[in-house]
């Protein structure tokens, strides 16, 4: 892709991030035909943004599949706080992923050696409860190929923290049980990370980042994958999640 091109994509999917609004697929010379050419856009997209980038989504790679994409600052919550958390609402309902938010208060600077894992884990000061919030900037269907979704930060519309938990027990979290409560609604899940560890996308997204120059910054946040893929919430109604042993997330959610 031209610069030009990568540049008009990024256009589009910024205003709609800002707006809210749906849209249809990327085209022509705008739609991403390599992996490269949809984290282009991602990073166009962030420099286009009023924002700054307050963490990452990250997955362990699949084939040629490259899973990460920006959270901005602005889009991360606290469920501490009185007011609901605003989200985009998709045929009136809340869609949020569980999963655990690894914070770096400190950073994992840029350096010529390599991390090792156990440095990883190490800088990691602080474990917290959250949700992913999803929205996607392109209409439901036809359903978005991969890259084009890479290209629009991976359904990500923001993270809402939860409480803080246990270091060493979240980093051991391979299966959590999960049970949903809201309103009359009650559902236990059987939760299990995507990739097993839930610190391995975090080592991979590290070493990502530093072969394209990036670092984790200081108060960054990364959430490595869904325990019981996407749940849809109603909005302005209290909701509780229970997180196994690690403890519960008490949220509300109102519209943007």
């Amino acid at each position: 892709m031209t610069p030009s091109d990568i540049r008009a994509a990024a256009i589009i999917l910024a205003a709609r991030r800002l707006s809210g609004a749906q849209g249809p697929l990327l085209a022509d010379a705008q739609a991403p035909q390599t992996p490269a050419d949809a984290l282009a856009i991602q990073q166009a997209v962030s420099g286009l943004l009023n924002d700054a980038i307050g963490g990452w989504k990250c997955g362990l790679p699949d084939s040629d599949k490259v899973v990460a994409a920006p959270i901005y600052a602005t889009s991360i919550h606290s469920s501490h706080t009185a007011a609901p958390c605003p989200v985009w609402l998709r045929d009136g309902a809340v869609r949020v992923e569980p999963e655990l938010a690894f914070v770096f208060d400190g950073g994992l600077p840029l350096r010529a050696e390599p991390y090792t894992e156990a440095e990883i884990r190490a800088a990691i000061t602080r474990v917290h409860l959250a949700l992913e919030l999803i929205d996607s900037r392109y209409l439901p269907a036809p359903k978005p190929p991969f890259l084009q979704s890479l290209a629009d930060g991976l359904v990500n519309q923001g993270v809402l923290l939860g409480p803080q938990v246990d270091r060493d027990a979240a980093f051991a979290a391979k299966v959590l049980e999960l049970v949903l409560n809201q309103g009359e609604r009650e559902e236990t899940l059987a939760g299990v990370h995507p990739a097993g560890d839930p610190l391995a996308p975090l080592y991979w997204l590290q070493g990502f980042l530093a072969e394209r120059g990036e670092a984790i910054l200081p108060g960054q946040v990364v959430i490595t994958g869904s325990y019981a893929g996407v749940l849809t919430l109603a909005p302005d109604s209290e909701v509780t999640l229970r997180y196994g042993e690690l403890g519960q997330l008490s949220a509300c959610f109102s519209a943007r």
